[in-house]
């Protein structure tokens, strides 16, 4: 993808990054699972679609998981506490796809139906 906003582009890479390892994480402490490493595979690569209201679409999923993870994770807080981390962390990236400039200025393009 070329970035209107390499700073934004970083942003956008670093949560994609993150996605992925996140999903690695939680295979080695969980168990392996094929849909879930895809799963995160195709949300990282969803976030390179250079499109109007991505960033909100991928914002939602990222709060919507975060959200409903949240009350497992704390009524075990003691052992959790690595999941509740990552809620954390997907709610600050929600956050920053919804609010950064610099990542919202690469959401900007119309989708054109030739």
């Amino acid at each position: 993808m070329n970035f209107s906003n390499s700073k934004g582009g970083k942003l956008i890479t670093g949560i994609a990054v993150y996605s992925v390892a996140k999903c690695i994480l939680n295979m080695i402490l969980g168990g392996f699972s094929l849909s879930s490493l895809l799963l995160a595979l195709a949300f990282a690569a969803f976030l390179f679609v250079p499109v109007k209201y991505v960033n909100y679409i991928a914002a939602a999923i990222l709060a919507f998981i975060a959200v409903s993870h949240l009350p497992a994770n704390i009524s075990n807080i003691g052992s959790n506490w690595i999941y509740l981390a990552e809620g954390v962390i997907d709610i600050i990236c929600a956050v920053l796809l919804v609010t950064n400039s610099d990542i919202k200025e690469n959401y900007s393009k119309d989708i054109k139906i030739s």
